[in-house]
């Protein structure tokens, strides 16, 4: 899938969890970088050695019900994208499910230099990538409570909060976003 903004091409491919070979950063060398960065706190991976980040991303690509992507940027690595079947992953047994539901967790790679608008442009992409399956009837999601920021992004983009849920590792608001509520928000939208 490819997405063209006023702030570039967006575009993602799946994620390779296999070691660095010569003359390339891994996959995971990249993600392991974006998320032990301190922006990244509500990954709670802060703490986590390159090897707990392939072994994370290598058991995310034998799931048969997640798999991960690396978003580029004008074909540069940007952002890091988790898609999953929320019967099977993250949400089982915590919510009413619906045929045509996915899962989703996104992260933007640390800026160098901020650029107003990245952020919302790379849900926007990330939304448009779910979407282009038409089995993708709503998307769900389930950030931190206290992740205001990810609300407002998520508000922006036609998210509804249904609840707070109580996962294992954190409190959550349940959220979801039909196809319908995500183009209502984006259209005509500057994105």
């Amino acid at each position: 899938m490819t997405s063209t903004k006023p702030l570039g091409t967006f575009t993602v491919r799946p994620m390779d969890p296999s070691p660095a070979r010569a003359g390339r950063r891994s996959d995971a060398e990249l993600v392991h970088e974006w998320v032990t960065h301190p922006r990244s706190a509500y990954w709670m991976m802060g703490d986590a050695r390159l090897e707990d980040v392939e072994r994370e991303y290598k058991a995310i690509a034998a799931h048969p019900h997640h798999d991960a992507f690396i978003g580029l940027h004008d074909g540069h690595p940007a952002f890091l994208m988790e898609r999953y079947d929320p019967t099977e992953v993250e949400l089982k047994g915590l919510y009413e499910a619906e045929p045509g539901d996915v899962g989703m967790h996104f992260l933007v790679a640390p800026p160098e230099t901020p650029v107003h608008g990245f952020t919302r442009a790379v849900i926007t992409a990330v939304m448009e990538t779910l979407f282009a399956d038409p089995r993708v009837r709503r998307v769900v999601v389930e950030p931190d409570v206290s992740n205001t920021a990810v609300h407002d992004l998520n508000k922006a983009v036609g998210f509804e909060v249904i609840r707070e849920i109580t996962k294992p590792e954190k409190q959550a608001l349940l959220s979801t976003c039909t196809r319908e509520q995500f183009e209502a928000a984006t259209t005509g939208a500057d994105r």
